[in-house]
């Protein structure tokens, strides 16, 4: 679920954050990607056009297609992905996750009523609710990138937890995903839209957090409250306090504890035992593999074993693979090209040294003024 209503309250209250930009704008970019909302976005694409790509033995294929063939339109557009996995789910994720397995339940019955009834259209929504991420998916992804020299991470808990730390130790350039709480972990960019197929037209999101926080006026500790007032996966919200009402208390009240001093219990109950001070600490201090520990590298794809496991019983076209593959080989020479800041190293100017250069510059104006009349020395 990410935060519920986010995207919609910043283009709503904050649409300066926002920017909508072209692929070819991160070129030399290393990217983070979250593999497995990745992977429910092959899925869920090919289901929406249809049924499932399978093997003859029934067995899904359509997330390996998709990793496949969107990595390669990455790298051809000279970006360095890297993919991140999930880890364990924290325990406060629990009750989300109970959630899920009974919206799945209600999803199989509604399809089996549709399946009775022969009403396709309700046969495809509810089949499209029932799409689900499985380690094994997971696990054959995680083989087919490291046969196309593809690095990626697997994160002891939340994969969007583990991008942000990366992003803020400076390996990567910023986060890919769909769920906007990479930006309540701490994201300085986030990037939505980067792993849609090209077939779906839609401009990729450029999301600055620095931003965020200046359009609503917050610090990043506030941020963080303000995502779970509006609903986040590890606990519930406060029934009846929707997106508006949630900034217009966290920046009247600045956090949790006093918006509960001050709202009416009667109108607006607070989930019994509320642990938003777990879904805080969480947010704060995520539990994350340190990046400085992290080597990452961008290999020779392997092709003769691709063809293998992707042509086997998995049944791929052995051209269309070998014509990946040379795609993928000659990305990779795209990909190596550095960009041109990439050699330098961007420093920031504080207050004292602004200052400093403030004066310079007026006492070098000042000279200019006294100097200009004295005409050219012969």
């Amino acid at each position: 679920m990410g935060i519920l209503n986010l995207t919609k309250l910043l283009a709503d209250i904050a649409p300066q954050c926002i920017k909508e930009t072209e692929i070819k704008t991160y070129f030399g970019r290393k990217v983070a990607i979250d593999a497995s909302m990745s992977l429910y976005q092959f899925l869920i694409a090919v289901r929406s056009e249809g049924a499932q790509l399978t093997t003859a033995d029934g067995e899904t294929t359509s997330h390996l297609v998709g990793t496949f063939y969107r990595t390669i339109r990455l790298l051809e557009h000279g970006i360095k992905p890297v993919y991140v996995f999930d880890g364990k789910p924290p325990e406060l994720k629990g009750g989300e996750l109970n959630k899920r397995m009974e919206r799945r339940a209600e999803a199989q019955k509604a399809l089996d009523k549709a399946l009775e009834a022969g009403d396709q259209t309700e046969v495809d929504k509810f089949n499209r609710r029932l799409v689900k991420v499985t380690k094994q998916h997971a696990d054959e992804a995680k083989e087919l990138l490291k046969l196309m020299g593809v690095p990626y991470i697997e994160a002891p808990c939340e994969a969007e937890a583990q991008c942000a730390a990366m992003v803020k130790a400076g390996k990567i350039y910023a986060t890919a995903t769909e769920d906007m709480d990479a930006l309540t972990f701490g994201s300085n960019i986030v990037l939505r839209h980067l792993t849609f197929s090209e077939a779906r037209k839609m401009p990729i999101q450029e999301i600055h957090l620095n931003t965020v926080l200046q359009e609503l006026n917050l610090n990043q500790s506030e941020f963080i409250d303000l995502c779970i007032l509006m609903g986040c996966d590890y606990t519930d919200s406060i029934r009846g306090i929707g997106p508006k009402k949630s900034i217009e208390l966290i920046r009247n009240y600045k956090s949790i504890e006093e918006i509960l001093k001050h709202i009416d219990k009667d109108k607006y109950p607070p989930p019994e035992n509320w642990n938003y001070q777990g879904a805080r600490e969480l947010f704060e201090n995520p539990e994350v593999a340190d990046p400085e520990t992290i080597e990452l590298k961008w290999g020779e794809p392997d092709e003769e074993a691709m063809v293998k496991f992707l042509c086997g019983h998995r049944q791929f076209s052995e051209d269309r693979v070998r014509n990946g593959i040379k795609k993928l080989q000659k990305a990779r020479g795209t990909s190596t090209q550095a960009r041109l800041d990439g050699f330098f190293k961007v420093l920031g100017t504080t207050p004292a040294k602004r200052k400093v250069e403030e004066k310079n510059k007026k006492n070098t104006s000042n000279k200019r003024g006294k100097t200009s009349g004295r005409g050219r020395p012969k």
